[in-house]
Parts: structure tokens; C-alpha cells; sequence
């Protein structure tokens, strides 16, 4: 577990499925996460990603809590083949913990334990244009822009640009 503030990062547990679905379930947090986050976001959703996630090894998919109950996940996903040394973090939050700085300090503390805790050198996020405060957050952390992926994305019955940013250890 990662404590961060009165938040913490920690394994899913079977207790989470309630608030997975109160804060997955809405559109808002959909729109700017892939397709294999369901919407609408049903219990049978929650029951089966929680348990997905206790069986991995190591894990590589977070539970984002705070005092009371969950608010949102973040995983980090170490990437194969020629790839094998980069990784992609993917995070979101429940809408009533946007704006407060929360998932800077989510990102922060989830790339410092990627480093240490997997054999990369290069960590990458990918923003669907329409998310600024996405971008904010990652450019905080000290992630770099790295370019733009014109219509590389269907979402909603629209073709998105996404946007690239990364982060290397020195």
C-alpha cells in the first residue's frame, strides 16, 4: 500500500465493488478511458474486475481509496517484445475527486513505484484530446508531450486525436 495523504493506492479488495460501480458508472469518467471500461458500469463489471485483479502476479492494477471507500484505480501495465522496458499508467477518478490534485499525487507515487519495481526506463501515457486536465496532470509529474496521434481513437461515435506523453529514468 502507498499512503498519500489521507488517500492510499492498495490492492483491490471485494469490498471496492460497491463504490466501482457508484463512481465507474458514469459518463463522464468513461468517455476518457478505453472501451474495456464498460459503460454502463454494472456490478457483475466490478465483481469481475476485482477478481481479475487479485489473481495477477505481480499486480499491476490499483485500487485508489480514500478514508471510506474507493474513488478511483490506477495501473501500470509493462509492455512486451521490443517494448519490454516501457510501460503505460492509466488512472481515473470517481467526478466528485476531480479538480483537488488527487490524481497528481496518484501518478507521481504510482511512477516512482513503477521504477523501482519493474525493469523499464520509459513510463507513457496516452490522453484522448478533449482532456486537458489529464495532460496537466501527467505534465506535472514531469512527463514530456511527445506528440499528437491524429484520429487514432473511436470513442463515443467520434474519431479523437491522443496525445503522447512519457517519462524516463535517468
Amino acid at each position: 500500500m502507498i499512503q498519500i495523504g489521507k488517500y492510499s493506492i492498495r490492492p483491490y479488495a471485494p469490498g471496492d465493488v460497491a463504490a466501482l460501480v457508484k463512481y465507474g458508472n458514469n459518463h463522464k469518467v468513461w468517455q476518457h478511458l478505453r472501451d474495456r471500461f464498460p459503460h454502463p458500469y454494472t456490478r457483475a463489471h466490478a465483481i469481475d474486475w476485482v477478481r481479475h485483479v487479485q489473481r495477477q502476479r505481480p499486480t499491476r492494477d490499483f485500487a485508489v481509496a480514500g478514508e471510506i471507500e474507493l474513488i478511483g484505480g490506477v495501473g501500470i501495465h509493462v509492455q512486451d517484445d521490443v517494448h519490454r522496458r516501457s510501460a503505460e499508467i492509466g488512472y481515473w477518478l470517481g467526478e466528485p475527486f476531480w479538480g483537488r490534485g488527487i490524481a497528481t499525487e496518484v501518478v507521481d507515487a504510482m511512477t516512482d513505484y513503477a521504477f523501482a519495481n519493474f525493469p523499464i526506463v520509459r513510463i507513457y501515457a496516452n490522453v484522448f484530446d478533449g482532456n486537458p486536465a489529464s495532460a496537466r496532470v501527467l505534465e506535472k509529474v514531469g512527463y514530456q508531450y511527445e506528440g499528437r496521434m491524429r484520429k487514432s481513437v473511436y470513442k463515443d461515435g467520434a474519431l479523437l486525436d491522443q496525445l503522447m506523453y512519457g517519462i524516463v529514468r535517468e
